[in-house]
C-alpha cells in the first residue's frame, strides 16, 4: 500500500492561565492510501486534536503533517470532515446542503445534479431530498452531513465521533453503510470514537492514545475478515486488551483530577 498520510513528530501545546497543556507529544503515524484507522482513547488523549491538525484546522506546536506529497497548513479540498454535531444548514433541504460544497467550488450544474442523485440513491435517502433537516431523525441528518463531505469526493474523510449521539440501532446502520461506502470509494478514513467495540468493528488499524500528553500508546492491526462478529472469540479477545489499554489511561486521567492537574 502506499502512504498517504505522514504524521511526523507532531506536538500540539496549548497556553493556559499560569502556564501550558501539553496535549500531543512526539507523534508519529503512516497511514496507507485507502486504511481504515481508528483513534482510540480517553476523553483528554488528544484524538480530536490530532484529527483537527490533519484536518488542518489546528496545525502542530511542531513537526509536521503531509498528506500526499502538501504538507498541511490549512484546511483544503483533499481532507473531509465529518463531525459529530450534524452542522447542516436548517434553512435548506437535504439536497441542498448535499449540494452546498460544489456550488461553492463552481461545479457546473449538470456534475452538481448528478453526484446529488448519485448520493441520495447510495445513502438511501432519495425519497427526502426535499425535507429539512428539522424533518428528519438523528441518523438522517448525519447520513446527509456524510453525503455533504462525499460531494467533493475528497480522498481523506476525517470523523469526529460522528456516531457519538445516537442510539445503538442507529449507530450500527451508519457504520454498515460507512463501511460499505468506504469499501466501494475506496477512501481513506480516520475515524475518532470512544466506543471499543465501534473501533474493532470498523478499524483496519486501532491507534491506541495515551491520556495527555497524548502519544501512540499503541497502533494494533485488527486481521479479522468482515463483516464482523462481536460475539466471536477473536472479537472479544481485542476487546479486552483494548479495554485494558483504554482503562490504564482512564485511570491516570482520573488520578490527575484527583491531584488537580487537568482541566477537563
Amino acid at each position: 500500500m502506499n502512504a498517504l498520510i505522514e504524521v511526523n513528530g507532531v506536538n500540539k501545546v496549548f497556553p493556559v492561565p499560569g502556564g501550558q497543556v501539553v496535549a500531543l507529544q512526539d507523534i508519529n503515524l503512516t497511514i496507507n492510501q485507502g486504511e481504515f484507522v481508528c483513534l482510540l482513547g480517553p476523553s483528554g488523549c488528544g484524538k480530536s486534536t490530532l484529527l483537527n491538525a490533519v484536518a488542518g484546522f489546528a496545525p502542530p506546536s511542531s513537526g509536521n503533517i503531509t498528506v500526499g506529497a502538501n504538507i498541511v497548513t490549512a484546511p483544503g479540498p483533499d481532507r473531509g470532515m465529518v463531525f459529530q454535531e450534524y452542522a447542516l444548514f436548517p434553512w435548506m433541504t437535504v439536497a441542498q446542503n448535499i449540494a452546498f460544497g460544489l456550488e461553492i467550488k463552481g461545479a457546473p450544474r449538470a456534475q452538481i445534479d448528478a453526484t446529488v442523485e448519485k448520493l441520495l440513491s447510495m445513502l438511501g435517502m432519495t425519497e427526502f431530498r426535499g425535507r429539512f433537516p428539522k424533518d428528519l431523525s438523528g441518523g438522517m441528518r448525519q447520513r446527509v452531513a456524510i453525503a455533504r463531505v462525499l460531494a467533493l469526493d475528497s480522498p481523506v474523510l476525517l470523523m469526529d465521533e460522528p456516531f457519538g449521539a445516537l442510539d445503538a440501532l442507529t449507530r450500527r446502520s451508519l457504520q454498515d453503510e460507512l463501511l460499505r461506502i468506504w469499501q466501494e470509494l475506496g477512501k481513506t478514513v480516520i475515524f475518532v470514537t470512544h466506543s471499543i467495540e465501534e473501533s474493532i468493528y470498523l478499524a483496519d488499524r486501532i491507534v491506541v492514545l495515551t491520556y495527555r500528553p497524548g502519544t501512540v500508546k499503541r497502533d494494533i492491526h485488527v486481521d479479522m475478515p468482515r463483516p464482523r462478529d462481536s460475539g466471536s472469540a477473536a472479537f472479544n479477545d481485542l476487546k479486552r486488551e483494548l479495554g485494558r489499554l483504554v482503562m490504564e489511561e482512564q485511570q491516570r486521567h482520573e488520578a490527575a483530577e484527583r491531584a488537580g492537574l487537568t482541566t477537563d
